[in-house]
């Protein structure tokens, strides 16, 4: 166990919008509601997954909908608070032992990080996905038969209701719906977990993992190539691409920031060119026509410069960045995996192919 200052928050929430691969919810806004949380109510307590005990029973809290909409749609501040203790109470539980993140994502890191802070809950080192994802099925609970419901929902007016649903897709179409009646955003809790659940299908020890990675892209004693060298290593990462953004086609429906972001190259990759497909998250990377990134490996925008990571409402004409590609967590591979979070899934007409074969493929064809 260890406590979480403001220094960590501030490290954890540009580690878990890199690995939010362009979704998530934008950083700043979740940062700034956590720092403010624990200013208030104190430090968190961090735990690993080992300190759990199996019998314990845990309720995450996240932010459901289309990212952009959170730059004019901001939170009232006790939403998260209520969709948690309105799920415990419709459970029967006097007592939560703790809550985690779903994903991991600038905004969806930090939700918890509020509740845990004024709740004085303990928070634990894991989440569903070990990236982000757009939809509530995308969970690896869900791989393992576990059920997103009974389910909470809530918005800043103070709507809130429960779900009860008889699969997880079915939540997510239920959700999505009520989602974008509340205004294409709202606040959910989900996933009731017990300790034996979080150790078998949870993602762990993201939050610190999203930490070393924030650690190293704010670090001010290193260039922006050093830094990358670390990051990369640290996350067995390739950098796919050095680019100008060129082009953004983006539209929020359904819930969704939908859209396709065309880059032209820079420095290593110039009279190249790369196009970004992306549901919230980055979905496709494909450099000269050729796919070098798939869903559910990550991809990921970062600052030419500074490394921050650049999500997918904040893409712009002009910026410069890198696009690099990250290993999905293993059990994001498996057959069930991919069936749920793959590139078919999502329309496009791929089979899945590891990042690392094809970064391989397209290293062997341009010797």
């Amino acid at each position: 166990m260890r406590y979480l200052d403001k220094e960590a928050i501030e490290n954890i929430a540009i580690g878990a919008a890199f690995l939010g691969t362009g979704g998530g919810g934008d950083p700043y806004i979740g940062k700034l509601m956590a720092l403010s949380a624990i200013e208030k109510n104190g430090p968190v307590k961090l735990y690993s997954v080992d300190e759990i005990e199996d019998e314990d029973f845990f309720i995450p809290a996240a932010m459901m909908g289309a990212p952009s909409v959170l730059i004019e749609k901001f939170p009232r501040g006790d939403e998260f608070v209520k969709v948690f203790q309105k799920l415990a109470k419709y459970l029967g539980k006097e007592k939560i032992t703790g809550t985690y993140p779903m994903e991991a994502g600038g905004v969806n890191s930090m939700i918890p990080i509020v509740v845990a802070a004024q709740l004085d809950l303990p928070l634990i080192d894991c989440d569903g996905m070990g990236r982000a994802f757009p939809e509530l099925q995308m969970v690896t609970f869900n791989l393992d038969g576990i059920s997103a419901t009974p389910m909470a929902i809530t918005d800043e007016k103070g709507n809130i209701g429960i779900f009860e649903t008889i699969d997880n897709k079915w939540t997510e179409r239920l959700a999505r719906t009520a989602t974008v009646e509340m205004g294409a955003s709202s606040l959910v809790s989900l996933y009731p977990t017990t300790g034996v659940q979080i150790k078998k299908s949870g993602v762990h020890n993201i939050i610190t993992l999203s930490e070393k990675i924030g650690k190293i892209i704010a670090s001010k004693d290193k260039d922006a190539n050093e830094k990358l060298q670390e990051l990369l290593n640290l996350v067995s990462g390739y950098e796919l691409f050095q680019g100008k953004i060129v082009d953004v086609i983006r539209e929020t429906r359904g819930g969704f920031n939908l859209g396709k972001m065309n880059l032209e190259g820079i420095e290593i990759n110039k009279d190249e060119n790369m196009k970004v497909h992306f549901q919230n998250e980055n979905l496709i990377a494909e450099k000269n026509d050729q796919v070098v990134g798939m869903t559910p490996d990550l991809i990921c925008l970062v600052d030419y410069e500074t490394l921050l990571p650049v999500t997918t409402e904040s893409l712009k004409y002009g910026k410069r960045v890198r696009v690099l590609g990250l290993p999905a967590h293993e059990k994001w591979r498996t057959d069930k995996g991919i069936e749920t979070a793959g590139p078919k899934y999502f329309g496009y007409d791929y089979d899945y192919v590891p990042i690392e074969e094809l970064v391989k493929k397209v290293v062997v064809e341009n010797v």
